[in-house]
């Protein structure tokens, strides 16, 4: 016999299959909705209980709450009307009102040192930038695409395993991507050209920060509900957070030991940290994923900002090249950019780590900030700082000015990706996550590979470095009025709403 239900809301009257006849190793589980925004859960593992003692147990507001019940891969809504004696037993139990605890935010730690390790690999090959160009002819652009076919790698990486982190788990993912590393690294002692570009592109970039850094935004984002953007500002200062710690480590080293031994330590390094973390802390979320309502379900196509989803999205991923273009700019090539001027490569590595210190600093801010603005509104405001910063790079030469503009641009620029997250995480259904924010990442990825690459192509053109940072600014315009017209829109539709 069906189970038949109170109609509270929209959605089908009856689940078409009796209690009775379902698995008790899936059993019925539902949330009720109160007034206050609270949720009751509930599970059936159908022995006997009365209809009379499930509306005792929700009381009063059995007439209004709704309960979405998940059975048989459907999710009808309301509460039992009629059942059957021997069907039912309810074991009801209250929830936490957020999924956010202690672990959540150990799990954002550990994520964060993860990150930290694994984008440490990238920064050798920008401190060791003239050294390495050295061994080519003084060609700087062999060793910025290098870096840049990691940033590349990591975004078409994500995509891959993003999905397969769904499938296997992202523990898994993290750990492989450790590894590929460590082989990058060793791969990449061999010499530029060839050998350097595959060691980055493939082994770095595509498995290796492909499995560790996309699936690392969707998995935390997992964690929490409440403080989700302060959550992915901290693990996404991972990457700043490298900039800041290992540049002035890897010059010492790469003085006394040179570039190649100094690669070969650091991809040991970080698999003997990475890989124990990710066993013990990374397993499965507590986030629960439901399937995207069906277009026919909705009554008609679903819109985001009252446009086609894919078209907010579209414009979102070419707003986060144009952002990003800029963004690798100073970061590839700030330490060979002083030298160029005169200034030692210590301070100029030192002036990296301001850069990129201040970037991890101020990305906590940022984080609290698009919890209570949203994350389009962020990544407005963030990118109209760092453009204003970029132009600043163009009128200063001296050490002091250039110290001020580095720590002005760290300010300025982190925390701009993980407001795009948010901001997809706010638009768009969880259950999308696993393929838009890799691909969002990938775009991400692509605008700071063709920073880097670029600035060091227009240099070995013109000889000096305002060709690049002014090409830079130019992208950033484009990237403003791109996500003006998103925050406009969306300005629009809750001002009508």
């Amino acid at each position: 016999m069906a189970l038949s239900l109170r109609r509270t809301g929209a959605g089908p009257t009856h689940i078409g299959k009796s209690c009775a006849k379902q698995s008790t190793e899936a059993p019925c589980a539902g949330y009720t909705a109160t007034r206050s925004g609270q949720f009751r859960y509930w599970r059936c593992s159908y022995k006997e209980i009365s209809a009379k003692a499930i509306r005792a147990h929700f009381g009063a507001t059995q007439h209004t709450d709704q309960i979405h019940a998940r059975v048989g891969g459907q999710i009808p809504y309301g509460l039992p009307e009629e059942c059957p004696a021997g069907n039912l037993l309810l074991m009801l139990q209250s929830p936490p009102s957020s999924i956010e605890t202690k672990a959540s935010w150990a799990v954002a730690t550990v994520a964060l040192v993860t990150m930290l390790m694994a984008f440490g690999a990238a920064w050798i090959t920008a401190v060791a930038l003239k050294d390495i160009a050295a061994e080519v002819n003084g060609v700087r652009s062999i060793p910025a695409l290098a870096s840049a076919l990691a940033w590349l790698g990591s975004g078409f990486g994500g995509i891959l395993m993003g999905r397969l982190a769904d499938k296997v788990g992202t523990r898994w993912t993290v750990i492989c991507g450790s590894l590929m590393i460590g082989l990058g690294l060793a791969i990449s002692t061999l010499g530029p050209p060839w050998p350097l570009w595959i060691g980055h592109g493939l082994f770095i970039g595509l498995i290796g920060l492909g499995g560790i850094n996309a699936p690392m935004y969707i998995y935390v984002s997992r964690w929490f509900d409440r403080r989700r953007g302060s959550a992915l500002a901290l693990i996404s200062s991972g990457s700043y957070l490298a900039g800041a710690v290992w540049p002035p480590v890897f010059e010492r080293a790469i003085a006394a030991f040179g570039w190649r031994n100094t690669m070969l330590c650091y991809g040991l390094a970080e698999i003997v940290v990475i890989l124990p973390l990710a066993l013990i802390y990374f397993r499965a979320p507590p986030e629960l994923i439901l399937p995207a309502a069906s277009s026919d379900a909705a009554g008609g196509k679903a819109r985001v900002l009252g446009w086609p989803p894919n078209l907010v999205f579209g414009i979102m991923c070419i707003a986060a090249v144009l952002c990003c273009v800029p963004m690798a700019m100073p970061q590839g090539h700030l330490v060979a950019f002083c030298s160029d001027l005169g200034i030692n490569r210590a301070n100029g590595a030192l002036m990296l780590s301001v850069l990129l210190g201040t970037a991890f600093l101020s990305r906590q801010i940022w984080g609290a900030i698009s919890d209570r603005i949203g994350g389009l509104a962020t990544v407005l405001i963030g990118s109209a700082w760092q453009s204003a910063s970029m132009t600043a790079f163009l009128f200063t030469q001296n050490e002091v000015g250039l110290f001020t503009i580095a720590g002005a641009f760290g300010l300025g620029f982190s925390g701009i990706i993980p407001a795009y997250v948010l901001a997809l995480r706010e638009l768009f259904p969880a259950s999308e996550a696993s393929w838009r924010i890799p691909t969002l990442l990938l775009f991400s990825g692509g605008g700071m590979a063709l920073g880097g690459w670029l600035a060091g192509l227009l240099y070995d053109h013109f000889g000096f470095y305002a060709p690049a940072f002014a090409a830079g600014v130019g992208a950033n315009i484009l990237n403003l009025l791109a996500i003006g017209i998103l925050v406009g829109r969306q300005r629009l539709r809750a001002a009508l709403a």
